[in-house]
């Protein structure tokens, strides 16, 4: 049974990495921690104060559907209502080695 919270479902999010070849080996004070949010609906809620994001939806066959950029000051983002299915979500944050990915239904 999936998580859910006030704002509705939480998306379970990994962190995943562009380039994972190292360029120096630098030790690191703390993993990198996925992103909060939810989906209720159509609409994704972010659970806290993040920085500018690319989100992308890709279909089961890996093509992306749709795309967008979710400035930082957004909390809220309201997906197409055209989309039915099942989708990868992935969360690109500008100007680092990482993203986040998930799985939606809508």
């Amino acid at each position: 049974m999936p998580l859910t919270s006030v704002y509705g479902e939480f998306i379970d999010l990994s962190v995943g990495y562009v380039d994972e070849t190292p360029i120096i080996a630098i030790p690191t004070k703390s993993p990198i921690r996925p992103e909060r949010i939810n989906l209720e609906n159509h609409q994704i809620e972010f659970a806290a104060m993040h920085p500018d994001y690319t989100l992308v939806l890709l279909d089961e066959d890996g093509v992306v559907v749709w795309q967008t950029v979710v400035p930082a000051a957004t909390s809220t983002v309201v997906l197409p209502a055209t989309l039915t299915g099942d989708f990868e979500l992935l969360l690109y944050p500008d100007g680092t080695a990482y993203f986040f990915y998930g799985y939606i239904k809508l």
